[in-house]
């Protein structure tokens, strides 16, 4: 009989957030999947827990993937933690997950601290809609082009990153994006945790004469709605007649001009007819 993975959400920084839950799974498994050992291993002494480790992160995880794999199909338990918050979340433990997916080992959630969501609750930003982009290229040119292909993204964006890397990715976003506001989000629930609303203007002033320090949540206003053109009933007409004169048939032509201004098929082809 086969064992079962255990995702488990762990601290992004005040250790009081771990669960109970959390506690009881990686104290019952029989080994835990860490990014880190050394990390880890510090989280554990801190509840007692005393559990063997396998690293598991980016440059490992092809081989140790199916080690994890078979000592699971022999009906072992294991919980893999990320270094902070939820494994899975822009971390290889998503290969895992997936891999246990495809050969039919059950899968469990602990849900557990998440820099995306405390940062998008403490913003003051939209959160009805929005998207994750997780960490942008090193690579100026990537960077650059990543961030033009979501200039018209209209929900609420959420990036992370580094210190050494925040000016240009500001410089870069301001550039792309124009002057939105951003939440920039630092140390979220450690002793020196900051959030500061600011313009993208505002921001690259600032970090001009601040050093940055901690690891970063941008949390980024989205493009404004496009608006839509509205259409008459008439105007479609005309726009389905134009197609008629190409060659199109009346109800094909009320068809596409329906697609296009939004408007029902049937009133345009009774348009049609009485013009």
């Amino acid at each position: 009989m086969s064992g079962k993975l255990y995702v488990v959400g762990t601290p992004i920084g005040n250790l009081g957030d771990l669960s109970p839950r959390a506690v009881e799974v990686l104290s019952s498994v029989d080994f835990i999947a860490a990014e880190d050992t050394r990390v880890t291993v510090k989280l554990l002494n801190h509840f007692d827990i005393h559990k063997p480790l396998e690293s598991y992160f980016e440059h490992n995880k092809e081989q140790k993937t199916m080690f994890i794999i078979k000592r699971l199909k022999n009906g072992e338990k294991c919980a893999i933690v990320s270094d902070a918050g939820m494994p899975a979340i822009s971390d290889p433990g998503e290969d895992l997950v997936r891999a246990c997916r495809e050969e039919g080992i059950a899968v469990e959630s602990v849900p557990g601290p998440s820099a995306v969501i405390t940062a998008l609750a403490a913003s003051g930003m939209p959160g009805g809609r929005f998207c994750f982009e997780g960490f942008l290229s090193a690579d100026k040119k990537e960077r650059r082009a990543r961030l033009d292909s979501l200039k018209k993204e209209e929900r609420t964006m959420i990036f992370y990153e580094a210190p050494h890397k925040l000016r240009a990715t500001l410089a870069d976003m301001l550039s792309a994006f124009g002057d939105r506001e951003v939440a920039l989000c630092r140390e979220l629930t450690k002793l020196h945790e900051e959030v500061m609303r600011k313009t993208l203007t505002e921001a690259v002033a600032f970090y001009e004469g601040n050093e940055p320090r901690g690891e970063y949540v941008l949390v980024v206003a989205g493009a404004a709605p496009s608006e839509q053109r509205v259409y008459t009933v008439d105007e479609a007409a005309n726009i389905a007649k134009t197609l008629m004169e190409d060659g199109m048939s009346a109800s094909a032509a009320a068809k596409e001009a329906a697609a296009v201004c939004g408007i029902k098929k049937g009133d345009i082809y009774k348009s049609l007819t009485e013009m």
